[in-house]
């Protein structure tokens, strides 16, 4: 490995005023302006590594302002001392004392764990010139485990345990990945999911119909009514095969009787899961949850995970119960590193992962791990990625979608480069494009502070 010296970063607030496009909300979050805190690690040498987490808009600055407080563990760090204990660099990053005060493992303070995590990632894989699925499929099984912190984990996943999942599917990685290689991974589109009219939740369900999607994700609630007549909708689009699978969202928007009584108000559509039912903490509500809608006459199955804030909250599920797949969000967790943990977890009790990607560099992001879960680790053949189009245009290396499937990456890399342009026009306040939103009265500046 290329000994190189961290020395600077740098951290972005990025906004895109998607309330204004009307996509990207639900029945809680109504009008967000989908965003990210993006992070650039310089070296002494030529490499760079750009990590990102995403965020709704209003607090993003909260973000980057603890990106530049959590940087103290990372100048004056060498790649070969930070790769070389990765496990114990990122426990050292998620144990500050004052900082950990904030939110154990969670919230504001772990946003910014991951953006800086993910970062690393990047310059890593930069430097060993591959993308990060590349770089996680080459690693020895014992290398790749050193990576992950079990501490609080112990007790469902060992990390001699996770070297032997690893070593036990060493023969099949080359046949998996010819699969990938010729078919892509499998997505599912969430792109009808947002609080369209009747007329543009149509149209967007013709055109993913014609694209050859199969799986597809909407937003219900807050009634009974509404998401019984968006469900139908879509299945007068899309048809009602079995092979053409309704997933529905609520956004944590009920409580435990709210979820299990709207599900059977719309079960008539057939939905084949739904998402986040109830608040992500609430394991006790979802075990109650997953009963009442397995005895339905289309039974329907539960998954959360998009907004579970660490490994430990994924144990309480597998050691409860309550959720049938998980959804993981590499922007939410602490990073590759934890996301690695879950899946280890997930694997060992026989969990099928699918990848959350509905936000800002999340799609980009989530590929690399879910190809690699199917290549080195996954029993699974059918998991799937979230599939969201916007924004993608902005990145050096976005998502490619072909016959509804994600096509592997293949620069080195996170795939978390923005372009310099988006980062002039959408850098929240002072981008050419929300100066000019600013002046035209189109929008208003929603920091109460002015930067220096």
């Amino acid at each position: 490995m290329i000994e190189a010296e961290i020395v600077d970063i740098k951290v972005y607030d990025v906004r895109f005023p998607t309330s204004m496009w009307k996509v990207g909300n639900d029945s809680l979050h109504m009008n967000p302006n989908h965003s990210c805190t993006y992070v650039i690690i310089h070296t002494n040498t030529k490499y760079k590594g750009y990590g990102i987490t995403a965020t709704l808009g209003r607090g993003n600055e909260f973000v980057v302002q603890t990106c530049k407080l959590l940087f103290k563990f990372v100048k004056k760090r060498t790649t070969t001392e930070i790769y070389s204990n990765f496990a114990s660099f990122w426990r050292q990053l998620t144990t500050d004392v004052e900082l950990r005060w904030l939110g154990v493992e969670c919230g504001v303070v772990h946003l910014a764990t991951a953006a800086i995590v993910n970062a690393l990632w990047d310059l890593w894989a930069r430097i060993e010139d591959k993308p990060v699925w590349k770089l996680l499929m080459d690693m020895t099984p014992e290398q790749l485990v050193s990576t992950v912190d079990f501490r609080y984990i112990r007790d469902v996943v060992t990390e001699e345990e996770a070297i032997e999942m690893l070593k036990k599917d060493q023969s099949r990685k080359e046949e998996r990945k010819k699969i990938l290689e010729s078919k892509g991974h499998p997505a599912y589109t969430a792109d009808i999911g947002w609080s369209f009219d009747n007329q543009k939740l149509r149209s967007a369900c013709k055109k993913f119909k014609k694209l050859e999607f199969k799986e597809y994700k909407t937003c219900v609630g807050p009634t009974i009514p509404v998401s019984s007549k968006k469900c139908k909708l879509i299945r007068n689009v899309v048809g009602k095969r079995s092979d053409k699978i309704l997933i529905v969202d609520a956004n944590q928007c009920w409580d435990k009787q709210e979820a299990i009584s709207s599900v059977k108000g719309f079960n008539e559509s057939r939905p084949y899961c739904i998402e986040e039912p109830t608040s992500p903490d609430d394991v006790l509500g979802h075990i109650a949850i997953q009963a009442a809608l397995k005895e339905l006459k289309y039974p329907v199955q539960v998954s959360c995970g998009e907004t579970c804030a660490n490994r430990v909250l994924f144990k309480q599920f597998l050691k409860f119960g309550g959720i049938d797949f998980w959804n993981i969000n590499v922007g939410r967790l602490g990073g590759v590193n934890e996301a690695l943990a879950v899946y280890f977890m997930a694997k060992k009790h026989s969990i099928p992962v699918w990848g959350h990607a509905g936000g800002v560099g999340l799609g980009e992001m989530i590929q690399h791990l879910q190809i690699w879960n199917f290549i080195c680790l996954s029993e699974f053949t059918d998991i799937k990625i979230e599939y969201s189009s916007h924004q993608h245009g902005y990145f050096e290396d976005p998502v490619f979608i072909r016959n509804a499937a994600y096509l592997l990456p293949n620069r080195p890399g996170f795939s978390t480069q923005l372009k310099d342009k988006c980062i002039m026009r959408w850098s929240y306040p002072e981008g050419t494009r929300w100066k000019y939103l600013f002046v035209t009265r189109r929008s208003k500046s929603k920091l109460s502070y002015k930067k220096k």
